[in-house]
């Protein structure tokens, strides 16, 4: 096996492929499930490196690359779909569907590209089987829940994947961040609470519930949660995205809507707070009249990450070669949910953040922002990392 930097160096050698990898998959994005596009073109490429595709779920792909034993499998993961963002990057591969990649996931997608490709190229060097996960749905919150209940995970025994960060202060392009042990990001809980209140002329408000009124009262008293029921060391976010009610300025509707999202690292916290929602607001309705339902939709638990992998990837990264790419260890815990997470609960696995862009570079804009973007020098790096761990896992 050649060492790391030679494993950088000869991908840095098709480095103009991975762009043009990306480009396309920049240009062509969907989100959940609806990724045709992508998924034909992923497909294709991995083909062409002579990789045998095999679908899985919905919209998922993956292919086995190396010799060895089908219980002792080790997995790379990429997500592929995009975000319902309409994209303002002016860049001359912006997408125009309205969709947009505004969270890296074609970042990623071209970096295990890349990988398949040197693996592929050098598969009699593998000491065992690694298997290249390409999912759908990962905003969704429901793509690896999908290809796991597929099969995915069968013989599989470790996992990896990297999350591109841009946007931020302090840390440089191409330096890499292993997740610490134990849990790196949190729980996710999509909710929506239907309330039910009675229409009425605006004029005439005590012939009325009013859902809207019911619905303000509820948004002020869910904070009520964080504010007085939480002990100091349990962390819990919950927000508020969306209220939805009536047409005209002089009626009272008959029904009001709120949308929004928990995050939670701890499971008895989450399980706490799901109840609590639904106490107060059936008894916030009640108080002001009228009704209200919660109703939890899709979502993930916390994002756990192995010792033995971290300590792995720690070792697998520095050994890149610190010219090329930096490593920093003990990070802080992070606040989006990654639904990565439903794999992390099942094998060992571990979490990457590759940094693609420091403000002071120019790359002023976060993760799902609609003018974000990506230093794409460092896609090599990430392909080089994904290819590094599939050696390292059968070394150790």
């Amino acid at each position: 096996m050649e060492s790391f930097s030679e494993i950088l160096s000869e991908i840095e050698e098709f480095k103009e492929e991975l762009d043009k990898h990306y480009r396309f998959l920049h240009k062509n994005p969907g989100v959940g499930f609806d990724i045709e596009e992508t998924y034909k073109y992923v497909k294709r490429k991995l083909t062409d490196y002579r990789c045998d595709v095999k679908s899985c779920g919905k919209m998922g792909l993956y292919t086995d690359i190396g010799i060895g034993s089908n219980d002792n499998v080790f997995l790379l993961r990429a997500d592929m779909d995009a975000l319902p963002i309409k994209e303002e990057t002016g860049l001359e591969y912006a997408s125009k569907n309205g969709y947009m990649h505004a969270c890296g996931h074609d970042m990623h997608t071209t970096m295990l590209l890349g990988a398949a490709k040197y693996l592929k190229e050098h598969e009699n060097k593998l000491k065992g089987k690694v298997r290249l996960m390409f999912q759908p749905a990962e905003e969704q919150l429901a793509g690896a829940k999908d290809m796991i209940e597929a099969g995915i995970l069968s013989g599989v025994t470790g996992a990896v994947m990297i999350h591109v960060l841009t946007g931020v202060d302090g840390i440089d392009s191409g330096k890499a961040i292993v997740a610490p042990a134990g849990v790196s990001a949190p729980a996710a809980d999509y909710f929506t609470i239907n309330v039910i209140g009675k229409g009425c002329h605006g004029s005439m408000p005590s012939l009325g519930i009013d859902p809207i009124n019911i619905a303000a009262h509820l948004i002020i008293a869910l904070q009520e949660i964080n504010a007085r029921e939480l002990a100091i060391g349990e962390k819990a976010v919950i927000t508020v995205g969306t209220l939805s009610a009536g047409n005209a300025p002089n009626a009272i509707p008959e029904n009001a809507v709120i949308k929004g999202t928990m995050r939670t690292y701890d499971e008895m916290v989450r399980e706490f707070i799901k109840r609590r929602i639904i106490e107060i607001t059936e008894c916030t309705a009640k108080s002001f009249k009228g009704e209200a339902k919660v109703i939890f939709g899709s979502g993930c638990p916390s994002l756990y990450n192995d010792k033995k992998i971290c300590l792995l990837a720690e070792d697998c990264i520095e050994s890149l070669g610190c010219d090329s790419v930096d490593v920093a260890f003990g990070r802080s815990v992070a606040g989006g949910s990654e639904d990565f997470a439903y794999i992390s609960r099942k094998v060992p696995s571990v979490m990457i953040s590759l940094c693609a862009g420091n403000k002071k570079d120019g790359y002023e804009y976060p993760l799902h922002h609609s003018q974000v973007r990506f230093d794409t020098s460092v896609l090599s790096i990430g392909s080089a990392i994904y290819t590094g761990m599939a050696f390292c896992y059968f070394e150790q």
